[in-house]
């Protein structure tokens, strides 16, 4: 049965001295193939010209959505520091007023509006303020400057504050600096 079968394979030279069948011959006509050909080159530069485009055209994005994700970053704070431009005029009017009169009275009194105006701002765009006195010592949301012997005070809770904490939409943006109990057998001491 094998030697009913053709087991000559023809090779890729063999192929291309081969006469083309009645289905594979080319136009006789040598106009008609010159003109097929012209066709062909035509599609080739067309599609060569579309790919170069849509190239182009994906760069083009690339670059814009670039600009536009850097002018983004460049001016994401903008509505916040425009908010805290009259609080740094009131420090001016305030600095002046204190130069003028002399009157610490007048300037604390001053300070201390622009201390509830910037704070205000601050809410305004998520950010709270918190105090950690009495609270047992914390290291995510306390930073401990010191610790001091307490007899009142259980070991481990804060007993003073340097400087408040503040959280950015419920995430802790600085610790509250604080100093922390101990007591008289504490081995940290």
């Amino acid at each position: 049965m094998d030697d009913a079968r053709d087991t000559h394979r023809s090779t890729p030279v063999e192929d291309a001295s081969r006469e083309p069948s009645a289905g594979e011959r080319e136009p006789a006509d040598p106009e008609a193939r010159a003109a097929e050909v012209d066709d062909l080159r035509k599609q080739l530069n067309e599609k060569q010209d579309r790919l170069l485009r849509a190239l182009a055209e994906v760069d083009n994005v690339k670059r814009r959505t670039q600009r536009e994700r850097d002018e983004y970053v460049r001016y994401a704070n903008e509505s916040l520091v425009r908010e805290l431009l009259p609080a740094i005029d009131n420090f001016d009017r305030a600095l002046e007023a204190a130069r003028a009169t002399g009157e610490a009275a007048q300037v604390v009194e001053g300070v201390a509006l622009i201390q509830r105006e910037l704070l205000k701002v601050l809410e305004r765009v998520g950010v709270t303020r918190y105090s950690a006195l009495g609270e047992r010592f914390d290291p995510k949301r306390h930073e401990a400057t010191g610790r001091v012997m307490s007899g009142t005070h259980p070991p481990d809770t804060v007993v003073a504050e340097m400087a408040p904490g503040y959280l950015l939409n419920g995430r802790v943006l600085r610790a509250a600096q604080v100093l922390v109990a101990a007591s008289d057998d504490d081995p940290g001491r």
